[in-house]
């Protein structure tokens, strides 16, 4: 089963791979896109495995995984942002910053 926040965050790490494949290329672009494209395809990827959990614990740990993740890739867009300024980015860092938030309320009512 699919869930609305499972879309929106698949939708997310593909604006990011978008957005990064228009960024200048060189030795440290390559490292920050590639933190940036790690970080936000794994906010959805532990979103999917905690629905998927055997456990509550099991269930809780990838939201947190998946919160912390949200964290980094907002982190990696305030550098991406630093180097380039970009409306874009700002959109980007707004939806990780926005996940952070979902996923803390949800680990919250969870418990």
């Amino acid at each position: 089963m699919r869930y609305p926040l499972e879309e929106r965050l698949r939708h997310f790490a593909v604006q990011i791979i978008l957005f990064t494949k228009s960024l200048p290329y060189d030795v440290a672009m390559k490292e920050l896109i590639r933190q940036v494209v790690r970080s936000a395809g794994s906010i959805g990827a532990n979103y999917v495995e905690s629905n998927e959990a055997v456990s509550k614990k099991d269930f809780m740990l990838h939201l947190r995984i998946a919160r912390k993740e949200s964290r980094e890739t907002e982190f990696w867009l305030s550098i991406l942002g630093d180097l380039n300024n970009s409306g874009e980015i700002r959109v980007l860092q707004d939806e990780a910053r926005q996940f952070s938030r979902i996923l803390s309320a949800i680990i919250k009512k969870s418990e």
